[in-house]
């Protein structure tokens, strides 16, 4: 057994000599591994009698682990030093000015939304919401929108293989609206719409606002005063405004809004298309047929529904000429508000 002690002596003095952990995994090999000293040395086992191996054993397996103490005393060591090195390198001089930061901003439609609610709540609007997955009857039927109606074919919608359908509008809140509550009331909701689209001003996720205002003796005068009032806060300037016969299923009459342009005060501009006036939303007495099937007896009740694409809004007001910046996440775009 004295070659075994010499291999005790060689390991010792082989990792005392290890100067990293790449030379210490080497000192490893050459001892423990599969085809090192020590294992060759654990196969001569077969050569004694079967009265001398228990014995043959307990010394080899002795110095294995002598040697296997030493490597892991020493690998602790490397490992430690390893750790002070790296902390020293990466030091913070506190000292140091500071990097600096840049404050952020409110995008340009969470402002319009902000703003719109401010609006709408001093107005004495109460806020409703309803599901962006919507069923035919509330996005369609209840809208005076029956099937094979020229109407469907303007929303260019989502469809689900169930039926189901992604909200091409706010309007089907106005219908949840109408079932829940009892007139007088005055209802606004705002939030996301779908359609299948997808240029300079269009995006297939829009944000749209609806408001609906339900009572006896409601008039178009009264639809016409409260946009008014509407525009002027929320652009902060007097415009004028003019309304031109349109149509919507839900509306009768309907009408589209037109505000002077906020660019050239009405003389005509890129911006306007030199016409003097920007196109801000749509509008409409509700249609008793909209009433009525809300159960809502339209001899004794009439209403206006208001409905506007906030993005639009958010355009006019900030100047943004392509509806996509704000859905692009541009710095640079963003850093402007």
């Amino acid at each position: 057994m004295q070659s075994l002690e010499e291999i005790r002596q060689q390991a010792e003095a082989a990792v005392s000599a290890a100067v990293d952990l790449k030379s210490l995994d080497a000192c490893r090999v050459h001892f423990l591994g599969k085809k090192g000293l020590l294992t060759e040395y654990m196969k001569t086992l077969g050569q004694l009698s079967p009265e001398e191996r228990p014995a043959a054993g307990q010394k080899i397996n002795a110095v294995k682990q002598v040697i296997q103490g030493l490597i892991e005393e020493r690998d602790t060591i490397f490992k430690q030093s390893q750790i002070d090195d790296q902390l020293a390198s990466e030091k913070i001089d506190i000292t140091l000015a500071g990097r600096g930061q840049e404050a952020g901003s409110i995008h340009p439609v969470s402002q319009a939304f902000a703003d719109l609610r401010s609006i709408l709540t001093r107005m004495g609007f109460v806020f409703m919401e309803g599901p962006e997955i919507e069923d035919d009857y509330h996005n369609f039927a209840a809208l005076n929108i029956p099937p094979l109606h020229p109407a469907r074919a303007m929303q260019d919608t989502f469809y689900f293989p169930d039926g189901m359908l992604l909200r091409t509008h706010m309007s089907p809140v106005q219908i949840r609206a109408m079932h829940k509550l009892k007139p007088p009331m005055r209802m606004a909701a705002l939030g996301r719409v779908y359609r299948r689209d997808f240029d300079v001003t269009h995006t297939p996720m829009f944000h749209q606002m609806e408001w609906l205002v339900i009572d006896e003796g409601i008039t178009f005068a009264n639809l016409k005063w409260l946009l008014k009032e509407f525009l002027q806060e929320f652009f902060n300037i007097d415009a004028a405004i003019r309304l031109r016969p349109s149509y919507f299923p839900f509306t009768e009459p309907s009408a589209e809004v037109d505000m002077g342009c906020l660019k050239c005060s009405g003389k005509g501009c890129r911006i306007c298309k030199h016409t003097g006036w920007l196109e801000v939303l749509g509008c409409g007495m509700v249609h008793p047929n909209v009433l009525n099937g809300a159960g809502i007896d339209s001899e004794v009740y009439s209403g206006f529904a208001i409905g506007a694409g906030i993005d639009r809004l958010a355009m006019l007001k900030y100047g943004i000429p392509d509806l996509r910046s704000l859905f692009e996440n541009d710095l640079r775009f963003l850093a402007q508000f």
